[in-house]
């Protein structure tokens, strides 16, 4: 697989097979722990297991053994599924959804060799079933925290024909746990009616719910005030435009940063994907940030560019409809750092290509009338690509502030965040894995870049 064009390599994914949401993230004695929703035996989705890797600095990965595997018979026979993980007084402690029968519902797991192994607790599931009297779409993925001697969990469900929800509940011992009510509920014409993966977290002076509604697909925020138990949104977002971003979980580390793996699914047939054998990796970790109107700010981990290699620098280009372009750079695996100002320009462009004769291209957009930054493909042939609609979001800029454009590019994935307020993150497969042209042009005037940075990006693989 390691000659596979559409194979990232700076961002983490298993040795084979399916992979799907980051599970139990944490940092524990000083290293990074990424668990994550695994299949061993395909590529396809089923069988689900907890895959676990390691890291000292975020960026190079080493892989252990499963974590967790379901046990022929007991509640989680067909599946572990996604979870969190917590301290319980030194005793790291996982909370997933043990799945049978299409059901799913919570257990516990603890280690005691520093998550290595992990053993099932006997009495599972430690809640047996949904809230009585609610008419509930589906109850699973979990999100724990302790308030002094209190321990809280969130779970995603939805209410029939009303929306999507997080049930709060307690307990003084992560075993016997008591309802108390939804914390936060949506309309289902707004955010569906099943929210997936939820997660909840301090930021500033205000707390974060991040939810994964189904079938919308994409994952959304809200920022609000949290007291005595009840949580009241000010604000709601999308957490990234892309269509292939989903089911994030984050960590407090011990620098006091909030960090934020997601789940990049793919793009492709399970005829493609059988023939690749292997399916899903991870998006690359960002820092949280709350700003003054409540939107969260996000930024590639800074430890990321101790990945970066060779280096091409440029300034000052003006760029006009006729395209300016930068050749020689090569690779599937590329960082770009681009900031400019719109001149007179209606729309900026970015768009990275193979060798002349190859037409295929990676167009990144900026539109000003309509503050729209947009990620799309142009195919060379039917059959050469799998083309997918423009996606995008917004990035309003005030008078003459200036756009930066922060740019991963590693084979068949591609993440852009913008100003740190936007990221766009999709799946483009093109048939060549060299991206040796870069084209910089504009749309009706003209736009100067001050400073155009690229490097060539190492693999995060030893």
């Amino acid at each position: 697989m390691a000659n596979d064009p559409h194979r990232p390599t700076y961002h983490f994914l298993p040795p084979a097979n399916w992979m799907n949401d980051p599970n139990g993230v944490v940092q524990w004695k000083g290293t990074y722990h990424l668990f994550y929703q695994y299949n061993p035996y395909s590529p396809l989705f089923g069988n689900m297991h907890w895959g676990h890797a390691v890291s000292s600095d975020l960026v190079h990965w080493r892989h252990l053994p499963i974590a967790l595997a379901p046990t022929p018979g007991g509640v989680d026979e067909d599946g572990c599924w996604s979870g969190c993980i917590v301290n319980n007084n030194g005793v790291p402690t996982i909370i997933y959804s043990g799945n049978r029968n299409g059901k799913q519902r919570p257990c516990i797991a603890t280690s005691h060799d520093d998550l290595l192994t992990w053993e099932k607790y006997t009495g599972n599931p430690v809640i047996p079933a949904p809230p009585s009297g609610m008419e509930i779409v589906d109850f699973r993925d979990h999100c724990v925290w302790k308030e002094e001697n209190t321990w809280y969990q969130l779970i995603g469900s939805g209410i029939k024909g009303v929306g999507g929800t997080a049930l709060l509940y307690r307990s003084t011992d992560l075993l016997q746990w008591a309802y108390m009510h939804p914390l936060c509920s949506g309309e289902k014409s707004e955010t569906e009616e099943m929210w997936e993966c939820p997660d909840f977290f301090p930021l500033g002076d205000k707390y974060v719910l991040v939810v994964s509604p189904l079938p919308y697909g994409r994952t959304v925020y809200f920022v609000g005030t949290y007291n005595d138990s009840h949580f009241t949104p000010e604000f709601r977002g999308t957490l990234d435009a892309g269509s292939h971003f989903y089911a994030p979980q984050t960590l407090r580390d011990e620098q006091g940063r909030r960090i934020l793996w997601g789940w990049l699914r793919e793009g492709r047939s399970d005829e493609l994907i059988l023939q690749a054998g292997w399916a899903g990796t991870m998006s690359l970790p960002r820092v949280l940030s709350l700003l003054p109107d409540n939107t969260l700010g996000m930024v590639p981990a800074p430890e990321l560019s101790s990945l970066r290699n060779k280096h091409y620098h440029n300034t000052n280009i003006t760029v006009t409809e006729t395209p300016h372009t930068i050749e020689n750079v090569q690779g599937a695996a590329l960082e770009i750092v681009a900031l400019l100002t719109r001149g007179n320009a209606s729309a900026f462009s970015i768009a990275l290509s193979g060798p002349h004769d190859n037409a295929e291209e990676i167009s990144i957009c900026y539109e000003h009338a309509t503050g729209q930054l947009s990620i799309g493909n142009t195919p060379s042939n039917a059959d050469s690509v799998i083309h997918y609609e423009v996606e995008g979001g917004p990035v309003k800029l005030v008078d003459n502030e200036r756009l930066k454009l922060h740019i991963f590019i590693d084979s068949s994935v591609i993440e852009v965040f913008a100003n740190n307020i936007t990221c766009i993150t999709e799946r483009i497969y093109l048939s060549h894995s060299n991206h040796s042209v870069i084209k910089l042009f504009t749309y009706g005037g003209n736009a100067k870049i001050l400073s155009l940075d690229i490097w060539e990006i190492r693999s995060i693989w030893t």
